[in-house]
């Protein structure tokens, strides 16, 4: 399986999902003009790696310094897919990274891990 590397630009975020290290990583900024379209190849790509994992521990790293209300949607139907994996047990968490200065995406880490139920999810202060 080929790793998925999408370059960042001012209104989307630098992907990069290293299946050879079982690192999925998500950084910068989230408001991309048509957000399914830039975010299919990511479902995509996701749920081939899932199907193949096995016992290896998959890290999700995301550590996004704006969104908008689209991707907010976008990221939690992400976070469902790998819990559902997590359910069937495939070893996954995911770290949601943020600024110690900013309260607002701290709150949002915090939303999105009240509405998980099982997949391990830390909130992490950039270092």
């Amino acid at each position: 399986m080929e790793n998925l590397k999408i370059e960042a630009t001012n209104r989307t975020p630098d992907i990069l999902f290293d299946c050879e290290n079982d690192i999925l990583e998500i950084k910068g900024k989230s408001y991309p003009s048509n957000i399914t379209d830039y975010y299919e190849p990511v479902f995509f790509w996701l749920k081939k790696y899932l199907e193949q994992l096995e016992d290896q521990q998959c890290v999700v790293n995301v550590e996004l310094v704006y969104f908008n209300s689209s991707s907010s949607k976008i990221l939690m139907e992400f976070f469902f897919v790998l819990e559902e994996a997590f359910n069937n047990a495939k070893n996954i968490s995911v770290n949601w990274i943020y600024d110690e200065e900013d309260e607002d995406n701290l709150e949002y880490g915090e939303e999105f891990q009240e509405d998980l139920e099982s997949l391990p999810f830390n909130l992490v202060v950039e270092s």
